[in-house]
């Protein structure tokens, strides 16, 4: 007599992310969780369950709002930017030759690190970008359609980020066009529906501007894109109110950072340290 097979052993985590989706008030109760991942730095959780919420969002056919997108992009960039980090220290120390055992440990750095962005991307690709097309073509109320335009590209800036945080990785794969894309049709479409003083499209700017410096290799064309983006903004200053001006003064400060180090940067000196680089937090 055979003994039926064991179902597959649950997390203790898998439950909890089942009990949640089956539960009242799901997407409330999965946002507290979310929040308390976040102030418990727990980043691995805290992506899990915005997984859930996009999942359940999506259910209903609807997008997440401004707080549920900010955590989002704020847990996968705590959760890749460790990652990131490692596996730039490591790749210094095998330039140093310091051991031999050094690029087998790379590799395993670089595959965390990777399957994090193949993630994200996956979400984002495969449901919030689409979905955020769908609703803004559908939306007639013109207040409501440009929110779905805001979405929409900090979307797309988000994916152009994973993207290029590929691209740093495996400079082979053909992840930097994929970025530049991205980025330039999110830029598209926030310079024909945003002011030049929005912070999704300064952040768009700061980071397209990164893309070309240090994935592209081309220097002229990022410091183009950062002083357009920062003269264009600062033409409009005067007319924020001051929590805008505050958003808006932010991320110029980055921009004009990366310009004076970009401009001030010898071109015989070779490449410069990635982590001179400044780019969006969000």
């Amino acid at each position: 007599i055979f003994s039926r097979p064991s179902p597959p052993h649950r997390s203790a985590m898998e439950k909890i992310v089942e009990e949640l989706k089956g539960g009242n008030d799901a997407i409330q109760q999965t946002m507290q969780l979310v929040k308390a991942a976040e102030h418990a730095e727990r980043y691995k959780d805290m992506c899990a369950f915005m997984k859930v919420v996009v999942d359940l969002h999506i259910a209903k056919n609807e997008d997440l709002d401004t707080d549920e997108r900010n955590l989002l992009s704020v847990g996968y960039k705590n959760l890749v930017g460790a990652g990131r980090g490692s596996h730039r220290h490591v790749k210094h120390q095998i330039d140093s030759k310091a051991s031999d055992l050094l690029p087998g440990y790379l590799s395993v750095i670089a595959k965390e690190t990777t399957d994090i962005c193949k993630e994200v991307l996956k979400i984002l690709e495969d449901q919030l970008i689409p979905k955020a097309k769908e609703l803004q073509k559908a939306e007639s109320d013109e207040e409501m359609k440009k929110e779905k335009i805001e979405a929409t590209i900090f979307y797309l800036k988000m994916a152009g980020d994973y993207y290029r945080y590929l691209a740093e990785i495996d400079k082979e794969g053909g992840f930097e066009e994929k970025a530049k894309d991205l980025y330039l049709e999110g830029t598209n479409l926030s310079e024909e529906n945003l002011e030049p003083t929005d912070p999704i499209r300064l952040g768009l700017a700061l980071n397209l501007s990164v893309c070309y410096y240090e994935i592209l290799d081309n220097r002229k064309e990022a410091c183009r894109l950062a002083k357009q983006a920062f003269d264009d903004a600062i033409s409009k200053l005067d007319k924020l109110k001051e929590e805008q001006y505050k958003d808006a003064t932010l991320i110029m400060q980055l921009l004009r950072d990366n310009l004076t180090l970009w401009t001030t940067s010898n071109a015989d000196d070779g490449e410069m340290e990635d982590d001179l680089h400044v780019e969006n937090a969000e």
